[in-house]
């Protein structure tokens, strides 16, 4: 599985509440209409929360301020991702690179790819272990 991970940082004109509309329901389903030019296998939007325990995590590495969300889009290998050449899939690079520029700071907002390996597999990670006081 190749990823394409996009960490997004708003514009400074956008409260994160409009940021994460405006992808939702607009950004999205343009994006939903160009999945077969571009040979998308999955698209995901990952909405930032704000969170006083994870605000303290953050605070207590160091770390520095969380972006807006993270988009994933997924395709099944590097050749699959390559494949997605011709006049559709430009098209479809070109309408959403303008439509990104309409809400999200991209030169604050890095994108890579990225090779996924499973450490946890599932909902099997999810069941107690033998003997655990934590039965369902």
């Amino acid at each position: 599985m190749i990823k394409l991970m996009f960490c997004l940082r708003r514009l400074p004109s956008l409260d994160r509440a409009a940021f994460q509309a405006y992808w939702r329901d607009h950004h999205a389903p343009l994006v939903a209409r160009h999945a077969v030019a571009m040979r998308l296998r999955r698209y995901v939007q990952c909405h930032t929360v704000d969170d006083p325990v994870a605000a303290s995590l953050a605070a207590a590495r160091g770390s520095p301020p969380a972006f807006d969300g993270v988009a994933e889009l997924w395709w099944d290998s590097l050749d699959d991702r390559a494949a997605a050449r011709g006049d559709a899939a430009r098209a479809a690079a070109v309408e959403l690179l303008a439509d990104e520029r309409r809400f999200i700071d991209l030169s604050a907002s890095p994108l890579f790819l990225v090779a996924e390996h499973g450490v946890l597999p599932g909902k099997a990670a999810l069941q107690p272990l033998a003997g655990s006081p934590f039965q369902p």
